[in-house]
């Protein structure tokens, strides 16, 4: 089977003309033969050396080819900026710039213009077609490509070796030769410079960097001249030349394939320079510089335009399983003191729940997980190594976790789980595409090699526990009426390893190791033959090797089965999948319901979309749900002369300030409250100029509203605090009249109190087994966000997880502090102790949330509040607040107008209720002074603490003093009861201390 390109993708070509365009206006050499010895309009030079590229363009010309170019592909115009006088005179493109003048306008960073392509879009195929665009349309020769890796050196020779027939029928069979750069194989060099035919090297920055350094070679000692690599040294066989010499004589195109991993450094940007390119074209997905940019196909812009598969997340996690002892190590850090970050069962609301807490040496999780009685004993940190490669945390009784492992909860039923999930899901392809010629792959990331495969001492292999399951998990599945006859191989043959290796044996690596390279060729080489459905393999497990470099078309799952490890790896990890499918014809498929990546993974699916989005905003810079400057570039409007035209960057920015003038958005695009289109009273409000836009205006800004948009930490602000205020007459006599303690008593009768329990208990629901949950979603991108919310496919299944039951008279004696025999006789009476030992955690949680309601009920019923003998919430809290700044987000502040009323300059509100009250407050000409009473200020109760909402004061015939509760409404039929139960205690506390307290929905309802 031979891959077939097309070579009529509009997007491609549009990246390709994007780097032909920006050199329009160069002149073209008129045979393959002509060469110019200095002089003259041609794309070619000779010199001593050999023979170069020349271009004689302008800069000011090429920017303005360049902006143009921008502006039609919807990229911010890069800036012009004037030369500097101090590198006037340097040998720029094979042209002497001397005596240039000093005001020359010139291109931004250079000759450097950058392309940005989702992976699987045919980045690769983009470049080496641009070069015989370049050679067809200018007569330019010498190309150099540069390359951070051998994954991906071998990934371009595969492509060229595979693309050649096809260019060769485009470009009319013009000769080329390509070659990969080899210090033992200099001729090759030389033929480079002096050939007359399209001349293509291939790179790696490793070969030529390390010897670049701040010092001439001409002011090198003889021994730091020895030390030099051989293309920077001195050579009989190049004529006494350096090799280098013969590279810059040729003034190359150089292409910079990932240059955020290739030019990374000072040093590596000197090693560019160095070999005195013409020009420098640079390709990437995740640019960290993107000079120049002239064609942009981001992630968002590829999944909307269907050219990489869709994604589904399969989340397999436990349901309720909160049974052991549960830690995982997550990561370790020694930047500022040694600490790990672990994974454990903290309590919260009553209720265990997984959490992430950071520890240090003598720490102890049972404090950690606010006294979790699993980790009563032998869960202190002993030690913590953060070692790379062999991080490790050590707790008293000599429990060890590595980096990634985990002790206690589901691990291994989570991971078996996700094996055979995967298995299944690969299956279920193979079935819907039978008889379309389309062979299904699928891709495992694993925590340690000897988990899928053992190599032992006598030269035998075994099965890990991973590669077991799957054997199981295959066998069994693929047995199944839906799924007999798919495929007559062996198990053994459909699954097989790619690891690093170390004197033959595998083992486990970073994935950036010397190791890991040999890796890469061997998958590389199996590209093609992987594709082919007479070739059995059909399941592919790696440790850390398939990274950038490396992907293929037909993978349908991949499967997560290690703890992910950067910030980037998830989106790597993806990446690995996404190209479009293609037949056993070696076509291209475009049907959206087989292009679709099902990614395995053990996290949430909203914490998936919420950390790929994280990665997507780090690595591509995409602002999701903020509206850029030049959004409404395109927008048509009819000009002055009577033709319909894109309005342009220009006055796309003038609407953008406009718009944040008028509050739409705020100064970092973000899209405000204001802006509510669905609102039938809405209107635009943009300046007479732009009224016929109005329509497409709301419908660009539409497209980033997200109605699942993740909060920024960044969008937030710290309150200014008003001194003037604190320190007025009026909150002094208001804080006298609400800052009074109390403290509270109850009476209760103990046979009262089982009674009511058992009911309750007999009630609650029944308790389950714990469960493995399968959730399979759709994930959608655009650019308000990630979203994971629509939902396609929902499973469980029993696991066996209880191995020692708990003592729950001791958990419920420390939760309640009731007497063992209460709880003996509240259990026994239940009559559902059975229950007890299908899942202990949720049937202990269920028993003492019940017994505490009951309790609760009885405590309320005649609960008496009683003033605290100079006791008082100290006023100088609130300074001390102000002092160690209060930062809400600013989506949910309410901006006081009246300087003088408020002891801040802003509210934060929790409903719209909240937000009009303060608004109401701030607007009264009768209210004095008001405050948000701070969270410190808590009543206490048997349910636990109270926050009042409001305090103010009014003056109208009289000054009064009063304490509010903001509810949507007064029906107490209404509301939960924890509400109403709170609220009464408050009443009672209030009555006693003699303030004025009452539950309201508006300030209209308080009298003044």
């Amino acid at each position: 089977m031979k891959l077939k390109f097309d070579p009529s993708l509009e997007y491609q070509q549009q990246a390709v003309n994007a780097i032909v365009g920006a050199l329009e206006g160069q002149p073209i050499v008129q045979s393959n033969f002509e060469i110019s010895t200095g002089s003259g309009d041609t794309g070619l030079q000779m010199s001593e050396l050999g023979i170069g590229n020349r271009i004689t363009l302008m800069d000011e010309n090429i920017l303005t080819n360049v902006h143009r170019i921008q502006e039609a592909n919807g990229i911010e115009k890069s800036k012009s900026f004037v030369r500097p006088a101090a590198i006037a005179g340097r040998m720029v493109a094979g042209l002497s710039r001397a005596g240039q003048a000093e005001d020359e306008v010139c291109l931004e960073h250079g000759r450097e213009f950058s392309i940005e392509m989702e992976t699987g879009t045919g980045k690769t195929y983009v470049y080496l077609r641009t070069i015989f665009e370049l050679n067809k349309n200018y007569g330019l020769k010498k190309f150099i490509i540069v390359v951070p890796s051998v994954a991906i050196r071998e990934g371009v020779l595969k492509s060229i070796e595979l693309t050649g027939e096809h260019f060769r029928t485009i470009y009319g069979n013009v000769p080329f030769d390509y070659f990969v750069y080899d210090s033992t194989r200099l001729s090759k060099v030389r033929q480079f410079a002096a050939s007359n035919q399209i001349q293509i090297m291939i790179i790696n920055i490793q070969s030529f960097q390390k010897d670049v350094g701040d010092k001439d070679p001409s002011e090198m000692t003889e021994e730091e001249l020895k030390k030099l690599n051989v293309i920077n040294r001195e050579n009989d066989k190049m004529s006494g030349h350096k090799p280098i010499e013969f590279i810059q004589a040729t003034n190359p195109i150089v292409i910079i394939d990932e240059p955020q991993s290739v030019d990374n450094t000072p040093k590596a940007r000197r090693a560019i320079t160095n070999l005195s390119p013409i020009i420098t074209l640079r390709y990437s997905a995740t640019h960290k510089n993107p000079y120049n940019l002239l064609y942009k196909l981001d992630p968002i812009k590829a999944y909307d335009m269907r050219l990489v598969k869709r994604i589904e997340v399969a989340s397999v996690r436990s349901d309720g399983s909160f049974n052991d002892a549960y830690v995982k190590l997550l990561k370790t850090d020694n930047r500022n003191g040694i600490k790990a970050q672990l994974e454990i069962h903290k309590k919260s609301g009553g209720a265990l729940k997984a959490a992430k807490v950071t520890v240090k040496q003598g720490d102890d999780l049972y404090v950690k997980s606010d006294e979790c009685h699993h980790y009563k004993e032998g869960y202190m940190v002993q030690n913590i190594d953060c070692t790379p490669g062999a991080e490790y945390i050590e707790f008293n009784q000599g429990r060890f976790l590595y980096l990634g492992q985990e002790a206690g909860g589901l691990g291994d039923e989570i991971m078996k789980a996700q094996v055979r999930e995967t298995v299944e899901q690969h299956l279920k392809k193979e079935r819907a595409f039978k008889g379309k010629g389309i062979k299904v792959l699928s891709l495992f990331f694993i925590d340690r090699v000897a988990n899928y495969r053992a190599y032992n001492d006598d030269g035998t292999t075994s099965l890990g526990k991973i590669g077991q399951w799957f054997e199981e998990a295959y066998k069994d599945l693929a047995a199944k009426p839906a799924y007999k006859g798919l495929n007559t191989h062996n198990v053994s043959q459909v699954h097989n390893g790619y690891f690093s290796q170390d004197k033959g044996r595998p083992k486990d690596t970073t994935g950036s190791t010397k190791a890991d390279e040999d890796t890469y060729n061997l998958i590389m080489r199996d590209k093609e033959r992987l594709l082919d459905a007479s070739e059995p393999l059909r399941f592919i497990f790696s440790h850390t090797a398939l990274k950038e470099g490396w992907d293929n078309p037909n993978v349908f799952q991949i499967c997560t089965l290690r703890e992910v490890g950067s910030e980037t790896e998830r989106r790597q990890q993806i990446g690995r999948g996404l190209r479009l499918a293609v037949n056993d014809q070696g076509e291209r498929v475009h049907d959206e319901n087989i292009n679709r990546l099902t990614v395995v993974a053990s996290e949430y699916y909203e914490e998936f979309a919420k950390n790929l989005q994280t990665e997507y905003e780090q690595d591509f810079g995409i602002a999701f749900g903020k509206v850029e400057k030049i959004a409404f570039a395109k927008l048509v409007s009819r000009a002055d002369d009577g033709q319909e035209r894109a309005i342009g960057q220009e006055t796309s920015a003038k609407i953008w300030q406009e718009l944040v003038t008028e509050g739409y958005i705020n100064d970092a695009g973000e899209i405000q409250d204001k802006f509510d289109p669905k609102n039938k009273h809405f209107e635009l409000k943009v300046s007479d100029a732009y009224a016929d836009l109005k329509s497409g205006i709301i419908d660009e800004i539409q497209k980033y509203v997200f109605k699942n948009r993740i909060p920024n930490v960044r969008d937030r602000r710290e309150l200014k605090f008003r001194k003037e205020v604190h320190l007025s007459d009026d909150f002094k006599a208001l804080w006298g009249k609400i800052s009074q303690r109390t403290r509270y008593r109850v009476e209760f009768n103990t046979g009262d109190l089982i009674e009511r329990a058992v009911v309750r208990i007999k009630a609650a629901e029944t308790i389950r087994p714990v469960k493995i949950a399968t959730t399979r979603v759709d994930i959608d991108i655009s650019e308000a966000g990630i979203a994971a919310d629509r939902k396609l496919e929902e499973k469980s299944h029993t696991v066996n997880a209880t191995k020692v039951l708990p003592d729950i008279i001791a958990y419920l004696q420390k939760e309640t502090e009731l007497t063992r025999h209460t709880l003996v006789e509240i259990l026994r009476r239940s009559g559902r102790l059975q229950e007890f030992q299908l899942n202990p955690q949720a049937f202990m949680a269920m028993t003492e949330r019940e017994i505490s309601r009951a309790l609760h009920d009885l405590m309320l019923d005649g609960i008496q509040y009683e003033k605290i003998a100079g006791n008082y919430w100290d006023m100088s809290l609130i300074e001390k607040d102000a002092e160690e700044g209060l930062v809400p987000y600013l989506s949910n502040l309410y901006i006081v107008q009246s300087t003088g009323k408020c002891l801040f300059d802003a509210v934060e509100y929790e409903s719209d209720v909240e937000r009009r009250f303060a608004q109401d407050l701030d607007n009264n000409e009768y209210v004095k002074l008001f405050v948000k009473l701070p969270k410190w200020f808590q009543i206490d109760t048997p349910i636990g603490p109270y926050n009042p909402d409001w305090a103010f004061v009014t003056e109208r015939e009289q000054k009064l003093y009063f304490v509010r509760e903001t509810k949507s409404t007064l029906d107490s039929e209404e509301r939960r009861n924890k509400e109403n139960q709170k609220i009464n205690c408050g009443k009672r506390h209030f009555k006693v201390i003699g303030a004025n307290y009452a539950v309201v929905t508006k300030l209209a309802d308080v009298e003044f």
